[in-house]
């Protein structure tokens, strides 16, 4: 039998795939733009509430659960975790975690919310919490404050993500939990770290900015407060930059007592663990930088925090906490950055702005509510109106409803009798018959005249914000004297807490390196005389190079108006052939901040003439940037009304010459004694160069020295508007910068 043969048909050509071209910048906004948005807005960034939306869905399942009940019993924390699936489509660890920072046990909050029962591990420590099908949870009588009107339409409500259940979209909060629960996330391009209040503290202030908005912040509230204690150093500048800001900085310190041979730490930052610090004690003691130490041990137990440090016989304790606060997070800096969510537009807030935008909503939030009761004694009020008009023929309403043949004729009827409405005269049909005696009627109808003088009371509120204010100073008051505690975080001064943290050494000498883009360079004088070839990313140029001490302070000043202060030791040595260190990266700069000038500084007797693009120049004076402790980053160090065109440092009994040019092609040159000194170190100065509509100072520096081709730019007075610049001299000019 003949095999039939298969029928082989010709390969189909593939279609190309098709490509569309599509730019970038469509890209990003149809695409990136809503991831962006949706992690600022519905996850890192917290609202005037105080909370991210994971708190809110979590607490408030909580809350439907009955958790908040006087003597409610505790529930596993598996079934909040589940209960809370519902409102929140994340994972059943990443909802645990929320509720773990929430809870009395972990110690992050100053007032936690979560009731807790079991293993939660510690805001001090990076030791593991529980499973959630250990631990068990109920609410905090202080969420009462959170839920206060919410069941009154003090808020909005949303459909949760699958339109099965409503969800708050803000807590009606009573106090202003924004500023007394600590917070932090990082969103797209955008974060926020918020440090905690006193409760106690936040409820003055808030009492005196509704009474007087320009109240002054440092009377009733004089620092932040942590959860952990600690010491705060307090700088009166720094803590005005935070209220007035929402951003700056300031330092916590740990607190401790030397029993016998060793150091009990008790008490430590909030913005570090107990591992940490230990990881970098022993660090430290390996590579030979400490030799004080014998021992370290994690001491914590049921009676709270303890770090013991055992000290080898005859170790001064203080001097060695001393070098320990400088080169541990016993003593590190808390960087605030109070990004708040307003109407899910983020907005950078000082303190005060807070408090003002919190007393906006809980008006909002109380108004709402006062409307919700008013609505429903009005109803009642029309409800007993009705029910008084039967009272006036009892057996006329009995005969009605009686000789109705059907049902559905009750209620027109008893209209027509009585002269009422539908609403009322539902409400009069559905009266047991038991209750159609006079005695029961009078009782009702006797309310109408205590419900009237209550709406009335709550119409004049409505219209009064003296008396909704009045409510809300009420209800702060009540609320501080039921959960206000005493100050956790001690506030020290400048002077009290100021402790010589160098240890001592010789002096030496090193060849230093700035480079135009923030390199800095620290090289050995033998380095430096074997090979002077210096490394340099592309396009960089060199604006500092010489010998410096190591008993002078480096003073890098930035375009955001700011100095870095940093010493010789807090750099390595290195080679010339090396990029060196990154300073923005080194010192922390804020985001796109650059160096614009470098100088060294040792006794603070020097001045720095400022030329800035807009024509006008200042003299300052070094001292204003002599600190006794050792602050990193001094703010506002000069004025930022314009850019910087040119910095020029003159030491004590030195005038230096200042070449100052245009954009227009004009150039001057004149001495640094002619531009005024002004003690303030803001000061935006005088006109230094008379300039055109839309020009600006190009660039201004030192000359070494000045020939006669230069000459013919000198002037001997001020605002002048210089002369037409040769090309040539400009190359000449910068040839002689001193360097």
């Amino acid at each position: 039998m003949a095999k039939s043969k298969k029928k082989v048909t010709p390969e189909q050509p593939q279609k190309p795939a098709v490509i569309n071209d599509q730019p970038i910048t469509e890209t990003l906004i149809e695409n990136y733009m809503p991831y962006s948005m949706s992690v600022i807005i519905s996850r890192a960034i917290p609202e005037i509430d105080g909370f991210k939306p994971a708190h809110r869905k979590l607490l408030y399942t909580m809350y439907q659960m009955g958790l908040l009940k006087p003597n409610a019993a505790r529930v596993k924390s598996a079934k909040v975790v589940g209960q809370t699936m519902q409102l929140n489509p994340h994972g059943d660890a990443a909802i645990y975690e929320t509720m773990v920072r929430l809870t009395r046990g972990n110690e992050a909050l100053l007032h936690p919310f979560v009731d807790s029962k079991g293993s939660f591990g510690k805001q001090y420590s990076e030791m593991a919490y529980a499973a959630s099908r250990y631990t068990e949870v109920r609410l905090e009588p202080i969420c009462a404050e959170l839920f206060d009107g919410i069941d009154k339409d003090a808020v909005d409500f949303v459909d949760n993500f699958d339109a099965t259940m409503k969800e708050p979209t803000l807590f009606p909060t009573s106090f202003p939990n924004i500023l007394v629960s600590p917070n932090t996330g990082i969103a797209v391009g955008l974060a926020s770290k918020i440090c905690s209040f006193n409760l106690g503290e936040i409820c003055d202030t808030a009492i005196a900015l509704i009474e007087d908005p320009a109240a002054d912040l440092h009377k009733t509230l004089p620092a932040p407060d942590f959860s952990t204690g600690a010491k705060l150093i307090y700088d009166r500048d720094q803590i005005d930059e935070i209220y007035r800001t929402g951003r700056g900085s300031f330092k916590l310190r740990a607190v401790y007592n030397v029993v016998g041979n060793t150091i009990e730490v008790t008490e430590i930052p909030y913005t570090t663990t107990v591992e940490a610090i230990m990881n970098r004690i022993v660090k430290l003691v390996k590579e030979g930088k400490i030799r004080e130490i014998s021992d370290v041990r994690d001491e914590i137990d049921k009676n709270g925090f303890k770090l013991a440090i055992d000290l080898k016989r005859g170790v001064d304790a203080d001097k060695l906490m001393n070098r320990l606060f400088r080169l541990t997070t016993l003593e590190d800096d808390f960087a605030c950055n109070f990004n708040v969510l307003i109407s899910a537009v983020p907005r950078l807030l000082g303190v005060r702005d807070i408090i003002q935008e919190w007393h906006a909503f809980r008006c909002e939030c109380l108004k709402r509510e006062l409307f919700f009761e008013l609505s429903q004694k009005q109803d009642k009020l029309h409800l007993l109106n009705g029910l008084a008009k039967i009272l006036l023929d009892i057996d006329k309403a009995i005969a009605i409803i009686r000789n109705t043949q059907n049902e559905r004729d009750v209620v027109p009827n008893l209209m027509d009798g009585f002269g009422i409405d539908r609403v009322q005269a539902e409400f009069v049909a559905d009266i047991k018959l038991r209750n159609l005696n006079r005695e029961h009627i009078i009782k009702r109808t006797d309310e109408r005249s205590s419900l009237e003088d209550e709406i009335a009371d709550l119409e004049d509120i409505l219209k009064s914000s003296r008396r909704l204010d009045r409510l809300i100073i009420n209800q702060l008051k009540n609320i501080k004297k039921k959960y206000a505690i005493p100050r956790k975080t001690k506030i020290v001064s400048d002077a009290e807490a100021f402790v010589d943290t160098e240890p001592a050494r010789e002096e030496y000498t090193a060849y230093t390196v700035v480079t135009n883009e923030g390199y800095f360079k620290k090289i050995s004088l033998q380095s430096i005389r074997q090979s002077d070839a210096h490394k340099l990313k592309e396009g960089d140029g060199i604006t500092f190079e010489g010998e410096v001490s190591s008993e002078s302070e480096l003073l890098f000043f930035t375009d955001k108006s700011q100095v870095y202060k940093a010493k010789l030791d807090d750099f390595e040595f290195t080679k010339a052939a090396s990029l060196g260190d990154y300073i923005p990266a080194k010192l922390e700069f804020e985001k796109d901040e650059r160096v614009i000038f470098f100088m060294t500084e040792k006794e603070f007797d020097s001045r720095v003439t400022i030329i800035f693009t807009n024509g006008k120049g200042v003299t300052i004076g070094t001292d204003g940037f002599k600190t006794k402790n050792n602050r990193r980053r001094l703010t506002s160090a000069f004025s930022d009304a314009s850019p910087v065109a040119g910095m020029i440092c003159c030491r004590k009994g030195e005038d230096k010459k200042i070449f100052i040019h245009s954009a227009s092609g004009r150039a001057m040159i004149l001495n640094c004694s002619l531009v005024p000194y002004k003690s303030t170190r803001s000061a935006a100065g005088v006109n230094v160069m008379a300039l055109k509509k839309n020009d600006v100072v190009k660039g201004a520096f030192a000359l070494e020295d000045q020939e006669k081709t230069l000459a013919r730019y000198s002037k001997s007075k001020i605002p002048n508007p210089g002369v037409v610049l040769n090309g040539a001299d400009l190359d000449e000019a910068f040839s002689k910068v001193l360097k």
